[in-house]
Parts: structure tokens; sequence; C-alpha cells
């Protein structure tokens, strides 16, 4: 069931290692175009998981916006993708990054409207265990409908 590998774009800065995962599955470092994470042979239109912590989602909604703007339209093209923030949203709307000037609702309201407006799934998790949990589940469960469709 887990015959995937894991791709790990080299950008990113604090990986997730995958290690809460059991049998560890396999992972590989390699550029990324789209998306912090992905799967082997489905990294150009197959699956694409941006990951994001509490603070970068912030800047990313603020400085960064146009720059997150087009990883959504390039994440679009994806059979799935998927925002996955290592932080409830009730945590991000009651404790704001004390370095932001970004509001709490504009930046839920961005994830909100750019959900339905590009087709990208965001998830809104407790902590990076469980967003790394979640990450491999959705390629779990990809993988799997992928063979199916064999």
């Amino acid at each position: 069931m887990n015959d995937f590998t894991i791709i790990t774009d080299s950008r990113e800065q604090i990986p997730w290692l995958f290690t809460s995962i059991s049998p560890m599955p396999k992972v590989i470092i390699k550029g990324l175009k789209t998306g912090d994470y992905s799967i082997e042979n489905h990294s150009e239109s197959g699956i694409a998981i941006e990951r994001k912590n509490k603070a970068d989602l912030f800047g990313s909604c603020g400085k960064g916006r146009d720059r997150l703007q087009r990883e959504f339209e390039r994440m679009a093209l994806f059979d799935y993708s998927a925002i996955v923030i290592e932080r409830t949203m009730g945590d991000c709307i009651k404790n704001p990054p004390e370095s932001t000037k970004m509001k709490p609702k504009a930046v839920i309201n961005t994830m909100l409207s750019w959900s339905i407006r590009y087709g990208v799934h965001v998830w809104f998790v407790e902590d990076r265990i469980l967003a790394e949990k979640i990450c491999f589940g959705l390629f779990k469960h990809f993988w799997k409908q992928q063979l199916e469709m064999i």
C-alpha cells in the first residue's frame, strides 16, 4: 500500500521527516515546481501539498500575497492539491503572530476564498505532527485511488 516515494522540495527549510509514520515511508529530496511535498511520478500534475506554519501563513497572505496566489494558480492544475497549515483555524484567529500586521480575519478569508476559486483544499490542523500525518494520509489515499484506476 505504501509503495510510493514522497518527494520533499529541496527548498524546504524545516521539512517533515515522516518519522511518526510506521513503517516510515521512503522520502527523497528533490526540487519541486509546485508545493513542498508530492509523490514521485505525480509531482507535475498529480498531487501537490504546500506546508505552512502560522507565521508563514500570515506572511504569505501579507507581503508574500502575489507569490502565494501564483502558487494557488499552479496548484489548481493538479488532480489534487492542498495547503496544510500547522495550526488550527481557531489558534490563527485568536493568537496571530506578534510580528504580523495582517488581521486574522483577512488571512482566513483569503484561504476560504482562494480554496473555492482555485479548488485547492485547505487543512488547518493542530500541530506539526498531525500536519505530517494528514499529508501522509492524503498521499496514501491518492496513491490507492491511482492504483484503482489502472
